[in-house]
């Protein structure tokens, strides 16, 4: 938060260009990012509107923490549409959640459990570029493919 400037004054300023929806939002009516999100310049430096209002009006939030609207609504500063969250979790609940199911499921298609032990990441060239997949179906893949591949090796007729 900004040092220089009285928190009440600060907070006055805030609040004065803002206007309530339906919703209960507390709409900023002042310069948005191209994501939505309000921002204001203090000092040359800038700054999310709703973080703000929040460190000012319910209490300092911790520089690993993102603000997650509640509310979906990217210009809204209502304290209590707000919510300090990983970014991880933000990511999960926000509209590229949707994109982003495969990462809610917990069983893989043959119904093994994905755990830590049952689990492999591996590099995809699509997508976030990680991908995984159950350890105990890619072993019976590979105990597949080999047994098939041993049978076309038996089966093959000689040169």
């Amino acid at each position: 938060m900004p040092p220089t400037i009285p928190r009440d004054k600060l907070l006055d300023h805030l609040i004065s260009r803002t206007h309530v929806d339906a919703n209960g939002c507390w709409v900023w009516d002042g310069c948005r990012t191209s994501l939505g999100y309000g921002q204001i310049g203090i000092r040359g430096k800038h700054h999310g509107v709703h973080r703000l209002v929040y460190e000012l009006t319910v209490g300092p939030v911790p520089p690993d923490l993102v603000m997650d609207h509640l509310c979906r609504n990217p210009p809204c500063c209502n304290p209590a549409h707000l919510e300090p969250v990983t970014k991880s979790v933000n990511a999960l609940r926000g509209k590229v959640a949707a994109s982003n199911h495969q990462t809610l499921k917990t069983h893989c298609p043959r119904g093994h459990e994905y755990t830590a032990e049952n689990t492999r990441i591996y590099r995809t060239t699509r997508g976030s570029g990680r991908g995984r997949q159950c350890k105990e179906c890619h072993r019976i893949t590979n105990r597949q493919w080999a047994r098939d591949d041993r049978r076309a090796r038996m089966t093959a007729r000689p040169c």
